[in-house]
């Protein structure tokens, strides 16, 4: 029986710090297995207006204290619908952080519109409020702010900024359901929200997203552009009855992750992975992806994909972040409003650690912090070994 040296990363040979591997997500939760067993046993999973889409709506608009909810297929259609909700069209500019989701830059190409990027802020990779006056101008559209890894936006001086522009903000909550921000639900401070049901996501139907604003104009432009006969971004009967049970339980489990954020990121710093940071206030981040700086001189020079594939053999579910906007595009395709180091630098040094690890509390803590300390300690002999391979 061949036993393995709990010293050594297990990419050198040694035992995984987390054996069992990434926790399974969707996990099984008896409240969303009873609900999808009723909608088959009654039919209503597989009609075209079935009572769960119904109620979902009802459910987040209250959640959300909101008057329009618009449910869809995806986060990105959201997105693409909550631009089309302001009339973004060709020749249009849409502000956004250099340091986002790519769906959401392409979102605005396909209006025929022009993103221009601005920088983030250093400490969570958020779109940053002091770049955004010079960006603005007379052709500028909308603003995009998205909710990152764990990162808060600086929603109320965003918000602030831009209503002295008369310039409308679409808050993307994809990554942040439930949180809250400043005060407010997630989603709810710009003229426009958006929320995301995608499979990995912290509430998910594998495919989905919302739309929410308090503006009945754009609640009706939405609904002439998707109603087609039927409609033309749909979410499902099925899936909104899996959502609908999801939603009441996503405060604790909100809360937990939170907890356990908290102790990984105080435990990590000192290893070199610098947690995003939130400006102290009345908010409570929502978890999908843990961001973490990562430090590449203190694990010995070792490149970050290097490290985040040595942690994934321990069973840690860690990749490396987004790249940045401007890096991965032409610059065709858009305008830089500004420097973007701090963007660069999140693109080249973030890892994004999974939220199904950060439920199972102390065990979590334990076992990451024991892989990356392994890591730490034989990085030089890891790095010999890739250059062999």
């Amino acid at each position: 029986m061949t036993v393995l040296d709990p010293s050594l990363p297990a990419i050198l040979g040694g035992r995984p710090a987390w054996p069992a591997g990434p926790p399974d997500w969707p996990r099984f939760e008896q409240n969303v297995v009873d609900t999808l067993i009723q909608a088959a046993h009654d039919g209503s999973w597989g009609k075209y207006h079935g009572p769960h889409v119904a109620r979902l709506t009802d459910l987040l608009a209250a959640a959300h204290d909101c008057p329009y909810v618009h449910l869809c297929c995806s986060g990105t259609a959201a997105v693409e619908l909550a631009l089309r909700g302001l009339h973004v069209g060709p020749g249009d500019e849409v502000v956004m952080g250099a340091y986002d989701f790519k769906g959401n830059f392409q979102d605005v190409l396909a209006l025929g519109a022009m993103p221009v990027l601005v920088d983030v802020c250093a400490a969570n990779a958020t779109l940053d409020p002091a770049r955004l006056p010079p960006a603005l101008g007379p052709r500028t559209k909308a603003i995009i702010v998205s909710h990152l890894h764990g990162g808060i936006a600086d929603m109320p001086e965003i918000v602030r900024i831009a209503n002295t522009q008369g310039v409308p903000v679409i808050e993307d909550a994809a990554q942040m359901p439930g949180a809250r921000v400043c005060g407010k639900i997630a989603g709810t401070w710009g003229d426009a929200g958006i929320l995301s049901f995608g499979g990995s996501k912290l509430v998910t139907a594998g495919r989905g997203g919302a739309v929410l604003t308090a503006r009945a104009d754009i609640a009706q432009r939405i609904k002439l552009h998707v109603q087609r006969g039927n409609d033309a971004y749909p979410l499902s009967e099925i899936q909104a009855a899996a959502i609908g049970a999801q939603w009441p339980p996503l405060n604790e489990f909100n809360q937990r992750r939170a907890a356990t954020a908290c102790e990984l990121a105080a435990a990590l710093k000192w290893l070199g992975l610098v947690a995003f940071q939130n400006r102290p206030g009345d908010s409570q981040p929502g978890y999908y992806k843990l961001g973490l700086y990562y430090e590449r001189e203190a694990f010995g020079g070792l490149p970050r994909e290097t490290f985040a594939a040595a942690m994934r053999t321990e069973g840690v579910a860690l990749d490396a972040g987004f790249r940045a906007l401007h890096a991965t595009h032409s610059s065709r395709r858009f305008r830089r409003a500004s420097g973007l180091e701090h963007a660069t630098r999140a693109g080249e040094t973030v890892l994004t650690l999974h939220h199904p690890v950060l439920l199972a509390g102390p065990q979590a803590v334990a076992a990451v912090v024991e892989a990356v300390a392994k890591i730490a300690r034989c990085a030089g002999a890891i790095q010999a070994q890739a250059t062999e391979c």
